[in-house]
This record gives C-alpha cells, structure tokens and sequence, in this order.
C-alpha cells in the first residue's frame, strides 16, 4: 500500500515569518510530515526496527491459562486455614509443558513446577522452600493469601487486545511481546532510507587529496553513521560540484531511490547556495532562519514528490540540526507518532550567560553526575562532537547558569527513532 505524497508546498512558512524559534519550527513539521514508506505484512523475524501501520492484536492471552510463578505445592485455598497445615499429596505432578491431567480434591496437594497451568482444584501454590515433606503428605504455616505464587490467565495481556499500538517501533521487547500472544506477522511500514548528499566546490572525499582551499568531506561520513543509529537505512548520493545542473542531476537520482534526501551546504541565499536555488525553481522552497545556535539556515522544500533537509555546511550545525530538527521528522515519515526527547535535568558544572534570541545547544557530557561543556563553542570545532556525549539545551531567553544550577541534558542515545 502507497501513503500519499507529501504536498508540494508543507514546508511553506506563514507570510512575514523571518526568524523561526526551534518550538515553532518542530510544530510546522509535525503539521506538515506524515508517513511516506509503503506498508506491507512483514514476518516477526524480520520486523525490528520498524513502525507498526496497524494495531497488533493478541491471538491468544498471555499466559493462556493460570499457572504457578514458583517451584512448591498448589492446592485449594478454602480448604486451608491459620496454624500448621498437613496436606495429603495426590501421586504426580503438574510441570510446564506437562499439566496434571486430573482433579485435586479440596483438602489435598500436588507437586508443582514454575510454569506447570493449574490442575482442576488449584488456585493457591506454596514455595517448597516453606514446605516439609515426607511419607506422601506435606506440611506448611496457614495464613497465605488466595491466588498466592499464582498468575491469573490474561493477567498480562488478554485474547484480542491490542498487544502493540500503531505507530511504534518494534525493539526486542516488543517482538517477545507479540510472539508471546502468538502474532507472527505484523501489517508495518517499510524502514525509512535516507540519501546524505555533499555539495560544494571546496569539499573533497578523503580518500583523495585536498588542496590549497578545500577541505575534506565530514559531513557525508558522519551523517551516514549518524542516520544508522537513529534507525533509519543510509544511502550515499555523494558529493555535488557548485553547478546547479549536476546538482539537479544527482537531486534526481537520489529521489529515484530514497524517501528523503539530505544536503548539507548550499542551504542559505548566496551566490553559490544552489540547493535553496533548485528548490525555489520547484516552488516548493521554505528557507527557514531557525533561532538556534549552531544552526539557523535550513532549507526545506520538495524533488520529485521527495522531501529535502538542506542542512548547514558547518559539520557541528548539521549534526545538532540533524538531530533536534531530522529526528523527529523521520520518525513521522517512518510511520511512527512524534516524539522529541524531553532529557533530564542535572546540575551544571559550567557557568554561563546567556543573551536573548536563540535556542543554545552545548555539546556535552556527564561527569559524576553532573553536566560539563566542552570547552569551546565555536561551531567549527568538530573535535567536541567526539568529545560530547549528549547536549546541554538552553532556552530560548536569557538566562545566568552558575554552577550547579539545574540545566536539561538530552543523551546522543535519546535521538532515535
């Protein structure tokens, strides 16, 4: 099945907009995106990692039948009182896999196994570890609660219920969620693949030679890598001189084989910034000056019926609005619901003063606890990308961080899909 395109104009702005803050920016995608992948019925085995299209509903219950939690003796609770009780046992025993076929009489016990289903009779199971026996009888302290050691068919997850909603990821907890219900086949969109494009005349691959005023390619190796850990399938379009026709060229053939492309340089009004150029022939142009440090220029538009992501050329600024900006949405075009990490607060161990007018992400990581910037926030600094292990987000307004001061602290791990 076919999810219909995205329009040609869901990146347009509102008339007059100049500067974008990031809320703002993250609900004009949530307004505009929605899933492009195809949906099909895929096989457990090979569904991880993919958004569910449709609810998956429970085949059976889980557990099926009441059984026992514990290793010990099961019997029925009304026949049983306080003080010392002696119980006759009936000869065999209930195991998992291997249920006790008949009935226990009240007033009589039955070796059971953790996990062996309730004989006919059962509702209570003692712990061995609180039982004496010997000479066929058993012997144990009164005064345990009905249903005791004991789960409840359904307790989990009922015949027919929704096991896992539409829109989320199936993990490994989600796919022995729905194996233990007995779905083995799930109706879920196909994995996102995302192209990364380079342009510019001054960047060069590494695996060749730079001279005097270029510089190699970060970007394209970093996204590549960074788009795998977010979940989605990476595509390499490679790398685009500054000609708007070999430009359109590799634009086109990067449509005709993902479901979003990201640029990165090109992104702003210059002379040479051919991406906001093609997109604008297009009409489907939206140059978004976000209020965000590192960051601002994105520009958004549509190639063929394809969305475009044209980030920042500093390495540092399309990293950070890859992740604030491209996670969230490629989750949407997944086929999964919106999510932006919230983080966690922790006590700075920085200072800092903050002026007005954009949203400040710091490259960050914990250290006993607490929050420490990298030392310098210069956006060219590429090295604190490798040093930082998450982003210190601060808010849009001004704001005095001393020492110790609570601050919110978003993981690299918590931008996923």
């Amino acid at each position: 099945m076919q999810p219909p395109r995205l329009k040609n104009d869901c990146f347009a702005l509102p008339p007059g907009v100049d500067w974008t803050p990031v809320d703002d920016a993250l609900g004009h995608l949530r307004e505009a995106l929605q899933p492009v992948t195809e949906v099909s019925t895929v096989a457990l085995a090979g569904a991880a990692g993919l958004f569910l299209a449709e609810d998956a509903i429970a085949r059976r219950a889980h557990p099926p039948a009441a059984n026992s939690a514990v290793d010990g003796y099961g019997f029925a609770h009304a026949a049983t009182g306080q003080g010392v009780q002696i119980l006759p046992l009936v000869e065999g025993r209930a195991a998992a896999g291997a249920p006790f076929t008949g009935a226990v009489l009240a007033g009589m016990a039955i070796r059971i196994l953790t996990g062996a289903i309730l004989p006919e009779g059962v509702d209570t199971v003692v712990l061995e570890e609180d039982v004496t026996a010997e000479d066929g009888r058993i012997a144990f302290h009164g005064g345990l609660k009905p249903g005791a050691n004991a789960r409840k068919a359904g307790e989990d997850i009922h015949e027919g219920a929704v096991a896992v909603p539409a829109g989320h990821r199936l993990r490994a907890q989600e796919l022995g969620l729905l194996a233990s219900v007995g779905v083995g086949e799930v109706v879920a969109h196909r994995a996102l693949r995302v192209g990364v494009l380079s342009t510019g005349d001054e960047v060069v691959d590494v695996s060749g030679a730079a001279a005097t005023g270029q510089i190699f390619d970060a970007n394209r190796p970093m996204l590549l890598s960074l788009l795998a850990e977010m979940g989605c399938v990476p595509v390499d379009l490679g790398h685009a001189r500054d000609d708007a026709a070999a430009l359109s060229a590799q634009l086109d053939a990067g449509a005709a084989q993902v479901d979003v492309i990201l640029t990165s340089g090109g992104a702003s009004a210059g002379d040479e910034d051919h991406v906001s150029a093609l997109l604008s022939e297009t009409g489907s142009m939206g140059l978004w000056r976000i209020a965000v440090k590192p960051g601002r220029p994105l520009a958004m538009g549509m190639w063929r019926g394809v969305p475009v992501f044209g980030l920042p050329g500093n390495p540092v600024a399309a990293f950070v609005c890859t992740l604030v900006f491209g996670a969230p949405a490629f989750r949407l075009l997944a086929g999964g619901r919106w999510r932006v990490p919230s983080g966690v607060m922790v006590p700075a161990a920085f200072s800092k003063n903050k002026k007005p007018g954009r949203r400040e992400y710091l490259r960050a990581r914990l250290v006993d606890g607490a929050a420490a910037v990298f030392a310098s926030e210069g956006s060219g600094r590429i090295s604190g990308l490798s040093w930082a292990e998450g982003l210190v987000e601060l808010p849009d307004g001004a704001v005095d961080v001393g020492q110790g001061d609570p601050v919110r602290y978003i993981a690299f791990s918590d931008f996923t899909l």
